[in-house]
């Protein structure tokens, strides 16, 4: 079925579809849940709010509403543990000013929690996670390594300090970095979530005749993944998200524990940014003056590699 008024449908893996209701305004419609990945249950809340809400952010819009999605083993888990995740995913709304409507839960042996988030957007605003230009760069917000963290967490082999640390990224909002680029003329963008960094980057240039070239020293990481990854830590979906696209990923120089890194499925990661050269250094600057402070240009899109993704050990020239 077709609607004129269609924006962002089901005809590409986006990040969330579109719709428009007037000249000025259109809807960003999306959906997120997922199990437990901390053990603390307010934080859980938080993550999973700030993961679902990343979408509409990847899209140039502002998130308005929210409707929760639970389902909770009743008999089974102290109704405690349900209370602190719907307090952390509603205290993480009031943050991003996104108003809760309500929801609906059921009786599942195995714990879940999402959000269904609507989104304004102005029609002739939104951001796609294709169309990037050839001489564009390219900019990601936040670290990656948190799925093989969290996969080590749930091994009880993280100390607390990186447990810490791991769980502020995640559940940070990126709506300083959306505001940051709304200043800018970003010809692309996507949330770096469950297809990793190489997943999603490959999203960007599937089906076009423009190829992407990132640069691993330039990428932002947490340290511990690495090492992590060296001691054999890695989810299962890091290896699927290798193979899916290793038809068009070119590896330079890298070796299987970085490819692990790069290919390590996210949980409310970064925006992967991609606007003309010479706006990037200028919104790179933005973005660390408000805080943004992992932000860091990663890469850039290139004609050389028509439908490639090139991942190259040395820095830019």
């Amino acid at each position: 079925m077709s609607d004129p008024n269609l924006i962002v449908g089901m005809e590409r893996p986006d990040d969330a579809g579109v719709y428009r209701l007037t000249d000025e305004l259109a809807l960003i419609l999306t959906l997120d849940f997922f199990t437990p990945i901390v053990d603390d249950a307010y934080a859980f809340g938080q993550i999973t709010a700030a993961n679902a809400l990343s979408d509409v952010y990847a899209m140039g819009g502002v998130p308005k509403l929210a409707l929760n999605i639970i389902g909770f083993p009743v008999g089974k888990l102290d109704i405690a543990i349900l209370q602190a995740i719907l307090k952390g995913g509603s205290d993480k709304l009031a943050e991003a000013g996104v108003l809760l409507l309500g929801g609906h839960s059921i009786d599942d042996p195995e714990l879940k929690y999402g959000l269904s988030i609507t989104g304004f957007v102005h029609p002739a605003k939104v951001l796609k996670n294709y169309g990037a230009l050839a001489g564009d760069a390219l900019i990601l917000t936040k670290p990656i390594g948190t799925g093989i963290i969290s996969t080590a967490i749930k091994a009880d082999m993280a100390d607390d300090d990186t447990v810490r640390r791991v769980i502020a990224c995640m559940s940070s909002l990126n709506r300083i970095a959306a505001e940051c680029m709304a200043s800018y003329p970003v010809n692309a963008c996507t949330d770096i979530t469950g297809f990793g960094l190489i997943g999603h980057a490959c999203e960007m240039i599937d089906g076009t005749d423009t190829g992407m070239i990132i640069h691993a020293p330039s990428v932002p990481i947490f340290a511990e993944a690495l090492a992590f990854a060296s001691e054999g830590i890695v989810p299962a979906g890091a290896y699927r998200n290798a193979e899916h696209r290793a038809s068009m990923v070119i590896w330079e120089g890298i070796d299987e524990d970085l490819k692990s890194v790069l290919s390590d499925p996210q949980t409310s990661g970064g925006l992967l940014i991609s606007l003309p050269r010479d706006e990037a250094e200028s919104l790179l600057a933005d973005l660390h003056k408000n805080g943004i402070t992992d932000a860091a240009i990663i890469g850039e899109i290139s004609a050389s590699y028509p439908g490639r993704l090139v991942v190259k050990a040395t820095s830019p020239v």
